[in-house]
């Protein structure tokens, strides 16, 4: 026989004070998990979204997939529009987007100082990078720059909006915001754009640092990658986007296992908190678990009871830990190396976080349960 199901609820509400604590412990606990499980996702997914298997890049041979490191010549986007014959034409136009990208520090006009990543492209950029979507806004002309939704992340401005007509200064130049636009999360979002002869002039450069080409087959990847072992006087190197930010993924692959080692680090000091919880919250029970089993209840009945008391205590703290995480945590965007990007909590996210939770509950119940059973009867009945 059973331990009625109100008996474990009626235990809960008979102790508020350590009921309270082991709730918010163990929702301390699964909350820490979801931003840490937050943090991978969103990482994740911003490197998976922001490769287009049809975007082909051409730099440096020397930058060592680095196109911040990168320097070409002038000429190259229209050599390469020349010879090769898989590139994407609207309106007479090919799709090849010169670019000049640098990370420096910005300013803006309350004096904030942050690292910015830089980008000058041309009006065909929006030919190849077709993710981008101008939300409010123009593209900007002569002086201007237009802002991706993570740039002032990445700027560390997390507190202020830069707004159309927000002044920045970089490069010893200044820049009037002329927009904002989304790459439906991939990284370019973190980014500032501008036009590139402007970025050119100020940075007193004539080279580039890529060329970008939205190929119609992926097969013409191929005459990209021969044009540039058969100019061995240009130095050139070609990569699909879509390899070029898998392997970011292999780069960023120890963060994401130190990552998932401290969810797991904090997985077990829940199950230690939940153990010294429940140890407390047993011993003072001694002489209610001997009365138990001497009115008939077996041992597994009332191990099954503490156990769905336990189990009880972690579902509401997962599910509160789980309500917090998908208001606060979801969506908050966290600036890193490669830029910037928003914590995930998607439904992997909250099925482990759930998991372990559940997890947590029973685990911390079994063993004081166990050890308070062991004890006799009628030691227990004398116990005070």
């Amino acid at each position: 026989m059973l331990l009625p199901w109100e008996y474990g609820v009626r235990n809960l509400a008979r102790r508020p004070v350590r009921t309270g604590l082991t709730l918010f412990a163990l929702a301390t606990v699964v909350t820490l998990m979801l931003v840490v499980i937050g943090f991978i996702r969103g990482l994740e997914r911003s490197l998976a979204i922001s490769g287009d298997p049809n975007v082909a890049l051409v730099f440096s041979l020397t930058a060592e997939d680095n196109p911040e490191n990168s320097s070409i010549p002038a000429n190259i986007p229209d050599l390469l529009a020349a010879t090769i014959e898989g590139v994407s034409e609207n309106f007479g136009n090919q799709a090849v987007s010169a670019e000049l990208f640098l990370a420096t520090r910005v300013t803006n006009e309350a004096g904030h100082q942050g690292f910015g990543l830089i980008r000058g492209v041309t009006n065909q950029a929006p030919q190849v990078r077709r993710n981008l979507r101008l939300v409010e806004g123009q593209w900007p002309k002569a002086g201007e720059v237009l802002l991706g939704r993570l740039a002032a992340t990445k700027m560390g401005q997390t507190t202020a909006r830069l707004n159309i007509g927000d002044r920045l200064d970089f490069e010893g130049e200044s820049w009037t915001i002329s927009g904002h636009f989304i790459a439906d999360g991939a990284a370019f979002e973190s980014e500032v754009w501008c036009r590139l002869e402007d970025l050119q002039l100020a940075t007193k450069r004539q080279d580039l640092s890529l060329v970008a080409l939205w190929l119609e087959n992926r097969r013409s990847l191929g005459e990209v990658e021969l044009f540039c072992k058969e100019r061995l006087d240009l130095e050139l190197s070609a990569i699909s986007e879509l390899d070029y930010y898998r392997g970011l993924q292999q780069f960023y692959k120890p963060v994401r296992w130190m990552a998932w080692t401290v969810v797991w680090m904090v997985a077990g000091a829940g199950i230690f908190t939940g153990l010294n919880m429940m140890y407390g919250s047993v011993a003072g029970r001694i002489r209610e678990i001997a009365t138990l089993r001497a009115i008939g209840f077996r041992r597994r009945a009332v191990l099954i009871g503490l156990m769905h008391e336990g189990l009880l205590m972690a579902a509401c703290a997962t599910l509160f830990a789980g309500l917090m995480a998908v208001m606060f945590v979801d969506g908050f965007a966290v600036k890193f190396t490669m830029g910037a990007f928003r914590l995930r909590i998607d439904s992997l996210a909250l099925m482990i976080g759930c998991g372990v939770g559940l997890f947590l509950g029973v685990a911390g119940a079994i063993p004081p349960a166990i050890k308070a059973l062991r004890a006799e009867i009628a030691n227990g009945l004398k116990s005070s």
